[in-house]
């Protein structure tokens, strides 16, 4: 569905339910990663992309300090914004009320308390498939900072409000994610990823020119749902955190392929598994982006197998039916293929030539068919504009 009819779903839906119109309306996209997976919360480097499917929220003021939630297909929600703390909301509405305790925290330090009650009225929609690996709850967020930090008076910048939204998944939501989402969600541009320094939040466009070459990124929805907040996510996080203290590092983000002999030998196998990942992804990241910027999408194709192969081999979340389509994807002639997202089911995204994006998709079709998996959804996914008041 396009940008606008997500909008104009949320401010129908608003002015259905509280019969007025809204005072601010913003929309932010999901994202795909491009290459760079679980490296986020090791202060490594991403390259992410906005894609076109987004989350609307339409919004306005309240009289009192009440936050109000409702979606189409989801159970309404109200309470108070001071009673709003880490573990005292649940459910999908955990995301939408955690930024606004983000952001109502951030509101009484800039000095912005006086300027009437922190309540508001929202109504979100969204476009943006759940749980398959392009954030979704990313794109909740930001829209509703957007919104929230405009209808508050807050003058914030792309970390602050990418920040509340990390902080309403870590400390709300409760799940151990990093900050690449929310940052390729704010800063997303049309044919370009965003490479981004998960330490300094240092961020840059990539250029993809894709269209010049005759590429495109094709999206398998694998139909399997992972939720970040359960186990498997928190342990590869606590993998990590193991090897880097063991290894005494900051962070993985320090070590280098060169030091992964000594890495391996120090650890236990699974732990030097997990490392091995994160310290390859790092490299893999930044020599894709040379890549990229020479023009060579036949060597970043072959850097996104491999950090398929990784994921699937060393930190070990890619699932069968991943790896079929990603094996699929590579039979039909895509320069590369790999997972995309947290793990555990979402999506696989390839790299392939437009004239070869109908045989993909069919080929995908008829193999998950004969593996006995529930039809994927396939798509081509484009990269695409931030978040913003005019989609």
């Amino acid at each position: 569905m396009g940008r606008a009819t997500v909008r104009d779903r949320a401010v129908r839906g608003f002015t259905s339910r509280y019969e007025r119109a809204p005072e601010a309306v913003w929309s932010a996209p999901g994202r795909a990663n491009l290459i760079g997976e679980h490296t986020d919360y090791n202060d490594g480097f991403v390259l992410p992309f906005a894609i076109g499917e987004r989350t609307a929220v339409a919004a306005a003021r309240r009289r009192d300090d009440t936050i109000a939630v409702a979606s189409t297909g989801y159970p309404a929600v109200r309470v108070r914004l001071a009673e709003i703390a880490p573990g005292t909301v649940s459910g999908w509405s955990a995301y939408p009320l955690g930024v606004a305790w983000a952001l109502g925290q951030a509101r009484d330090l800039n000095g912005s308390a006086g300027a009437g009650p922190a309540g508001a009225d929202l109504f979100i929609d969204s476009d943006v498939p759940p749980g398959a690996g392009l954030s979704s709850s990313a794109a909740l967020e930001m829209a509703v900072a957007g919104a929230l930090a405009e209808l508050w008076g807050l003058n914030l910048g792309t970390a602050e409000f990418a920040r509340a939204g990390q902080r309403a998944e870590n400390e709300v939501v409760g799940a151990p994610t990093g900050v690449m989402d929310q940052y390729a969600s704010l800063l997303g541009r049309a044919d370009a990823a965003v490479f981004l320094d998960c330490r300094s939040l240092v961020a840059r466009s990539v250029p993809l020119r894709l269209t010049p070459a005759g590429m495109a990124l094709v999206l398998t929805d694998t139909g399997e749902r992972h939720a970040h907040a359960t186990g498997g996510y928190a342990a590869r996080r606590a993998s990590c955190e193991k090897g880097a203290a063991l290894l005494r590092v900051p962070a993985l983000r320090d070590l280098s392929v060169a030091d992964l002999p000594r890495a391996e030998a120090a650890l236990d196998a699974e732990t030097g598994r997990r490392v091995r990942h994160v310290v390859t992804e790092n490299a893999r990241v930044e020599a894709t982006v040379a890549d990229l910027a020479a023009g060579d999408l036949a060597a970043a194709g072959r850097r996104l197998t491999a950090s398929h192969a990784s994921m699937r081999d060393d930190y070990e979340i890619t699932t069968p039916a991943l790896d079929l389509a990603v094996e699929v994807a590579l039979a039909a002639g895509a320069l590369g293929a790999r997972m995309t997202g947290g793990g555990f089911g979402g999506s696989a995204i390839a790299l392939i030539e437009e004239a070869r994006v109908a045989d993909l998709t069919e080929a995908v079709a008829d193999a998950f068919a004969a593996a006995g998996f529930g039809p994927p959804r396939i798509s081509r996914v484009t990269p695409s504009a931030g978040a913003g008041t005019e989609m």
